[in-house]
């Protein structure tokens, strides 16, 4: 009987050619730099010589040996150390580019004509003057080719080495959807990257369809559904930083029936900035999956009531107050006050903002206050007002969550209400130039005590517009935000990370959507068209399913609906039941023909009944005698005096 020989102790497995390999391509791939690039620069030399030798010979038509190696090595040294000066031996050779080769190719430029200089020196005359052109490209073409081939042994020996890892992921299959430029770098980003495999390449312009690129076809945008099948496709990037929101939402809709991943491209905007390159894929936009298009913002609208100016935010810390901190900072305030009763929120965005200041000599010069403060504090509102001298109020303070307000209603209408009353009588008395409300959809005709709030806070500033005219006091309504602590997007992130299920409260409830820098930039420019006592709408566009909305998140993950047509889905949406004080659907204007055009596209102005001033000062100031026996009976009857279309909903005693 055999044996196998030991050697420490273990058995001696027989190495096959490939297992050599691999232990080889580790051996040198671990060896220092310095020596990694003599090797270079030794092989290049000799390669340089025979380079040399075989224009000379080319050139004569026959072996030339009539020229003296010393001659030889001086022509082909050159070259080399040219290289090693630009800096060339320091590249990386398996991540070499082609645009190492254009310093490559400038430099032997510059070397053809150094050499027709030196040419009439007697001991170089020997070599003719064609022969430098000649060397020189093919010399050239060892170079590319040589670190191309080194590049590709390197990305296969890798792939494969993954793939013999039992802890590496396999690959998912990829199309590429743009056969651009842009397609092209982030195949080349892909393929580097060893976790995505290209199979093909979809392009919608008819004269690249059957061509290949990158050894991949470029098949017909109208192929795509039948290719997502076909090929086992995990993931589809749109390789098309122009693309319009239209388009991307085609490509969304004819794919959504398939368990596909859609990620895109940066804008151009975004990658010319230097903000991201062109492989930092992203998830689909989720204004794509609203079926929304924005429009640019009016500069001399956003600038007029900030450049220069004194401005103060309440509820600064809060998701559209801090945005609209963000982009007042980005239109030149002389001042910014930052009013925040959160010290925690407070702390937040003021730090963002000086460390914005601190990268950035743009904002140098404004200065930023951070305040902590209660909008019911009307004492400490006006000092803050006239010391300061505020010319501009964003009031974006509020308690926005419909059921926690729902739960706590007096503490609700004393914060969005009466705070709101403060807020705004404070600034007339410091005659503040312009104050805005930010308000909400909920207010009109509400079923919550939120809602009703609100439309209160509306009223404060209808009425103190009838007895003052010092302050522009304007209320600018809009819909949900994305993003924004109370909005759905985040939720339904948050449980498809964790597996499921998505809770939905009804399957007909809808809402308006529109992200939180829109919403801050028309806040702006809402305030800036005001004359005093204007209601404006934001045109939100369509009001959206939610229930489709979770749909769409489900399909763009790359997970399948689990229900009961398909109950071997991924992720199922479970319905919990509208919560108090809850609407099927929002509205943003109280009457049909109560609403009027405006000069910007996306801002409407609604007529409002309004009370007069004093009627609205005697029910707020009833508000905190009437918490005390959490006297609910009163609340409505208040609110259906008050609050058109006001309806009464289950509010816990």
């Amino acid at each position: 009987m055999s044996t196998k020989p030991e050697i420490n102790g273990a058995y001696q497995k027989r190495s096959s050619p490939s297992n050599g390999f691999y232990y080889s391509a580790e051996q040198l791939l671990s060896l220092p730099r310095s020596v990694k690039r003599t090797v270079f620069l030794g092989s290049d030399f000799v390669m340089s010589v025979l380079c040399l030798f075989f224009a000379v010979s080319l050139r004569y038509g026959y072996v030339a040996t009539h020229i003296s190696p010393l001659v030889l090595g001086f022509y082909a040294a050159v070259p080399v150390i040219g290289l090693y000066v630009i800096g060339f031996y320091n590249c990386v050779a398996r991540i070499f580019c082609d645009a190492v080769m254009r310093n490559v190719l400038q430099l032997f430029i510059v070397l053809i004509v150094f050499y027709q200089v030196i040419n009439p020196i007697e001991w170089l005359s020997i070599i003719p003057r064609s022969v430098p052109t000649i060397y020189l490209f093919l010399f050239f073409i060892w170079l590319w080719s040589s670190r191309l081939i080194i590049r590709e042994i390197l990305e296969r020996w890798q792939g494969k080495h993954k793939k013999r890892d039992k802890s590496a992921i396999d690959h998912d299959n990829v199309i590429i959807y743009g056969a651009g430029s842009a397609g092209k770098e982030l195949h080349d980003a892909l393929q580097r990257s060893n976790r995505y495999h290209v199979v093909a390449f979809v392009d919608d312009n008819p004269q690249l369809v059957g061509a290949y690129l990158m050894r991949k076809k470029i098949h017909a945008a109208r192929d795509l559904v039948g290719l997502v099948d076909k090929l086992n496709v995990a993931q589809v990037f749109l390789a098309l930083p122009s693309i319009s929101r239209v388009r991307c939402r085609q490509i969304i809709d004819e794919i959504s029936e398939f368990s596909v991943k859609i990620k895109q491209l940066p804008s151009l905007h975004e990658i010319a900035d230097g903000e991201v390159t062109v492989s930092d894929m992203r998830p689909v936009d989720i204004l794509d999956v609203l079926d929304r298009q924005t429009v640019e913002p009016d500069i001399l609208l956003i600038s007029k009531n900030i450049a220069g100016k004194n401005v103060l935010v309440t509820g600064a810390g809060g998701s559209i107050g801090s945005e609209l901190c963000r982009q007042i900072m980005n239109n030149q305030p002389k001042c910014l006050v930052l009013y925040e009763l959160s010290e925690y929120a407070l702390y937040g965005i003021h730090q963002e903002l000086k460390n914005l200041q601190a990268t950035s000599p743009v904002y140098a010069d404004i200065e930023i206050i951070a305040m902590i403060g209660n909008v019911t504090n009307e004492d400490k509102l006006l000092r803050v007002f006239k010391s300061h001298r505020i010319q501009t109020v964003y009031h974006a303070a509020a308690y926005k969550h419909v059921p926690i307000v729902e739960y706590n209603p007096f503490e609700g209408v004393i914060n969005n209400a009466k705070g709101t009353y403060h807020c705004a009588y404070a600034a007339m008395q410091a005659k503040v130039e312009t104050f805005v409300l930010i308000s909400t959809d909920k207010a009109v005709r509400p079923t919550n005590i939120m809602g009703a709030s609100k439309r209160l806070a509306e009223l404060v500033c209808q009425g103190l517009t009838q007895v003052n005219s010092k302050t522009c006091f304007s209320m600018v309504r809009f819909g949900n935000v994305l993003g924004s602590s109370g909005s759905v997007i985040p939720l339904f992130t948050k449980q498809i990370e964790k597996g499921g299920p998505i809770t939905v409260t009804h399957p007909e409830v809808t809402r308006y959507f529109m992200t939180i820098p829109e919403a801050a930039s028309l806040v702006i420019q809402a305030g800036a068209m005001a004359k005093g006592g204007e209601v404006f709408v934001l045109d939100m566009g369509e009001p959206v399913k939610i229930v489709d909305l979770a749909k769409r998140m489900i399909y763009l993950t790359g997970c399948e609906l689990k229900d009961k047509d398909n109950p071997d889905g991924d992720m199922e949406i479970v319905i919990t039941g509208l919560r108090p004080g809850e609407k099927l659907y929002e509205e943003l204007i109280i009457g049909d023909d109560n609403i009027e055009t405006t000069h910007h596209p996306l801002i409407r102005q609604a007529i409002e009944h309004s009370f007069p001033l004093m009627d609205i000062e005697n029910m707020l100031s009833q508000l905190t005698h009437r918490a005390q026996p959490n006297d609910i009976e009163w609340l409505k009857e208040e609110f259906a005096h008050f609050v058109e279309g006001y309806h009464e909903s289950s509010v816990p005693s």
